[in-house]
């Protein structure tokens, strides 16, 4: 079974040291988010006993079974949907996510700002953003982001504090990393949620601020079908 603590530990001296020596070095150092979807609970839990804070899930009703009862016992978690959001699933994940990096389309932000009020647990959005504009990926066109962005935060007064991209797996990783900073720094935005296990150091040289890192840190998950 994966050491998941040596991993954990491992991985934050790797973001460190990347940060350090990078353009960056004067902000904060990126989280670690660890992605949990499809985990043996027992991985999880030994995250949790070395006190890591920040994970994500793909799913909403995966990640309301997982962690209903786990925010009531540990204390101070950021739980951040990173998977696609149906729009019959907002109500929901609104009150479970502290951070939803996954909007993408007009229909699913409307449905968020007419259930959004003090009473939801989400406090920061993101915009996905499909830096490669692959027809089999959530996001939107990097083209229509700017608009989108505007009218999130004026007309539907939404706080969207970033972007998040997955860029293609056949591409090199690098130059969308550097499309999305680009459009974070036009539009005035400050969060970058890029880089996973094998781009993750590459994404922390360009500013992101959050990395999101599953198999590197719990090993290989079970698959569902």
């Amino acid at each position: 079974m994966a050491n998941i603590k040596d991993n954990i530990r491992l991985i934050l001296n790797e973001i460190k040291d990347v940060h350090k020596k990078s353009n960056f070095s004067k902000l904060s150092i990126p989280k670690l988010v660890a992605v949990s979807k499809n985990q043996d609970d027992n991985k999880i839990i030994e995250a949790l006993g070395m006190g890591h804070k920040f994970f994500g899930e793909n799913r909403v009703q995966e990640a309301e079974k997982r962690w209903k009862k786990k925010l009531e016992i540990f204390k101070n978690l950021e739980l951040r949907l990173i998977g696609p959001l149906q729009t019959n699933k907002v109500k929901q994940a609104l009150r479970l996510f502290d951070v939803i990096e996954t909007i993408d389309r007009e229909k699913l932000a409307k449905e968020i700002a007419s259930n959004f009020n003090g009473d939801i647990k989400t406090k920061a959005f993101y915009i996905q953003v499909n830096t490669g504009n692959e027809t089999t990926k959530s996001g939107l066109d990097p083209e229509k982001v700017d608009g989108f962005i505007k009218y999130c935060i004026k007309d539907l007064r939404l706080p969207i504090k970033g972007l998040m991209c997955i860029p293609p797996i056949d591409e090199e990783p690098s130059m969308h990393f550097a499309l999305l900073q680009k459009i974070a720094v036009r539009n005035n935005l400050n969060e970058l949620s890029m880089g996973m296990s094998n781009d993750f150091k590459e994404a922390i040289k360009f500013g992101a601020t959050s990395v999101r890192i599953g198999s590197s840190i719990f090993g290989e998950r079970n698959i569902k079908l």
